[in-house]
């Protein structure tokens, strides 16, 4: 028997994440639901966020601090010791609602079928100005123009994880391999969930990349999600 209130694992990649990674920590422990496995992957920071997370170490289920090979890795790394059905990373420049897994595990107990949960996000601006950005589930978007499901907001089935794991030769665009690859296979296992989930400040790597790498690291995840060279550019 499914039990309603299933355990939750959510996941905060960091490093030299002192600024705003308290603030991301919070809004994981003050969760509404109670039934979360909080884990924290450190890449080896320097800039106190180590004292950070040890402030709150009796809170965590798992904590690792040592180097990686980048955030992709480090997710991956932070997925493999997760225990829960639904697992969400929540990065140390963002934060949830504070009833963002009750919302997604109703949402699951309504549609136990599906295995990928997705909602809106609130996008900050370096002047704190501030937007609501709607997932949008249109399927030319999804497979032409990139993630546009709102990869913070995502709660997925541990069995997703499973079959999939995010691309670390990818340095942006890896999420969106990983949910297209997910979406070509089975489009009809996402579930929207008309609400805000996640505020996510901008500025993150992938802003950060030229128009070229994001061009190639776009057509770079199409194809590694199964699609040909045809479909790319001309289906």
């Amino acid at each position: 028997m499914t039990s309603d209130k299933p355990l939750v694992s959510i996941i905060t990649v960091v490093y030299n994440g002192f600024a705003t990674l308290e603030q991301t920590i919070k809004s994981v422990i003050d969760q509404s639901y109670s039934n979360i496995e909080y884990i924290i992957i450190d890449g080896g920071s320097t800039d106190g966020s180590i004292e950070i997370i040890k402030k709150y170490e009796d809170k965590l289920a798992i904590y690792i601090s040592e180097p990686d090979k980048g955030l992709y890795d480090a997710m991956n790394k932070g997925i493999a010791h997760a225990k829960g059905l639904l697992i969400g990373l929540i990065n140390s420049d963002d934060w949830y609602e504070q009833n963002a897994v009750a919302l997604v595990v109703e949402s699951y107990n309504n549609n136990l079928v599906k295995k990928i949960f997705y909602g809106d996000k609130k996008c900050i601006l370096s002047n704190n100005e501030s937007f609501i950005r709607k997932a949008n589930n249109n399927d030319f978007l999804i497979r032409y123009h990139g993630m546009i499901l709102n990869h913070p907001t995502m709660f997925i089935h541990n069995e997703v994880y499973k079959k999939y794991k995010y691309n670390t030769s990818l340095s942006s665009l890896s999420d969106y391999q990983l949910v297209l690859s997910a979406y070509l296979e089975d489009k009809t296992c996402f579930q929207y969930i008309p609400a805000l989930i996640t505020n996510y400040r901008i500025g993150g790597i992938s802003a950060k990349l030229s128009l070229f790498k994001s061009i190639k690291e776009n057509y770079s995840a199409r194809r590694n999600a199964g699609m040909t060279i045809y479909q790319c550019f001309l289906e």
